[in-house]
């Protein structure tokens, strides 16, 4: 349903070490990001003392005592946008190994052997569903073009 790309899980933890939630928003993963965003700013609110805040600002830091509540949800958000950034390559790349095949026979749970073509008009396996050969998505059976790239699925003369 949505198109993956490869990101870097280093710049994600980073940017998830620089401002609360940054990271996800990087990986498009918005509830994510709000979500962390908002752990943080509670754990800060519930834990962190005023003395500790407004001496932060005026340029006195705080004891690590006093901030490391706060610190450790930052932390966990940082370790959480670097795993997500990691598992969306993963499947990135899975996605990119079903599609990246231009010549395949796999077998179904029947025996049967299906044989698959760059030039095929589509591709069925043997559970019913329906691949679009240009883009690789699982396309709807009923219509007769992939709702995603928009080619047509069978031979336009019906042979």
């Amino acid at each position: 349903m949505t198109e993956r790309s490869r990101r870097r899980p280093w710049l994600a933890a980073l940017l998830a070490l620089v401002v609360s939630g940054l990271g996800h928003a990087y990986l498009r993963r918005w509830a994510r990001a709000l979500g962390w965003y908002l752990a943080v700013t509670a754990a800060v609110v519930a834990f962190v003392p005023e003395s500790a805040i407004s001496g932060a600002f005026a340029g006195d830091p705080p004891a690590v005592r006093e901030v490391a509540p706060a610190a450790a949800v930052v932390g966990a958000s940082v370790i959480d946008a670097y795993v997500v950034a990691l598992r969306n390559n993963r499947a990135y790349e899975r996605e990119r190994g079903e599609t990246g095949a231009t010549d395949a026979t796999d077998s179904t749970d029947d025996g049967t052997a299906n044989t698959t073509t760059a030039a095929s008009a589509e591709t069925t396996a043997g559970d019913g569903t329906v691949r679009c050969p240009a883009c690789g998505k699982e396309t709807d059976p009923a219509v007769d073009f992939c709702q995603w790239c928009a080619e047509p699925l069978g031979d336009a003369d019906g042979a």
